[in-house]
Parts: C-alpha cells; structure tokens; sequence
C-alpha cells in the first residue's frame, strides 16, 4: 500500500465514497462534489484520484452489472476499505487539534 496522506480533494472524494455508500460510482462522486462544494468538478479528475485512492488501498472497486440505459455498459462502484476509514479519521482528528489550539481571543480580533 502507498502512503496514506490525502491531498484537498483526495479526502473530498474519499468523503463522498463513504457518504454515497453503495451508489459510490466516477459521475456520481462528480455530482456530488459539484453540488456540495460549489465547485465546477470535472469527471476526468475524479476518476484520476479515484485510481489513485484504490492503488492507495483506501478505496476498492467493482463493476456493477450492465443494464440496457448505459448501452451495456457497466458502472465501477467504488468502497471505502478499512483504511480509508482510518485515513479519514485521522484526518479529521489531526484538523480537530488544530482547530483546538485557536484561541478563541484569534477569532475576536479578525
């Protein structure tokens, strides 16, 4: 397994795969993002980090069955594995202290 340190948008979509649970496939994770975020997300970069979560072991993936909307087609549903959990939950626990340590005097100044 690669190193486990997750860029922005890296937890963003590891984030949107534990929400989506079952339904986690590449134009869903995208839509979800866009909505969420308000950011314009392009679907070429969520397959991008994607691969790159799964070669990480933070993500497993399977194709679904082909049904007769996508053409025959069909769609790579992608999980959380053990270890994405835990990289999330390390990364909000390291984002958790660092919020701590603000004084709440920093925020009254601004």
């Amino acid at each position: 397994m690669k190193g486990t340190n997750l860029g922005e948008f890296e937890e963003l979509v590891l984030l949107t795969v534990a929400a989506l649970i079952n339904e986690a496939y590449s134009v869903a994770v995208c839509d979800e993002l866009s909505s969420h975020t308000g950011r314009s997300v392009k679907l070429g970069v969520v397959h991008a980090v994607l691969n790159r979560l799964e070669e990480k072991g933070l993500v497993k993936s399977e194709l679904g069955e082909a049904t007769k909307a996508r053409g025959g087609k069909r769609k790579r549903f992608y999980q959380l594995t053990m270890q994405g959990k835990a990289a999330l939950v390390s990364a909000k626990a390291m984002r958790d202290q660092l919020w701590a340590r603000i004084p709440s005097l920093a925020w009254e100044k601004m």
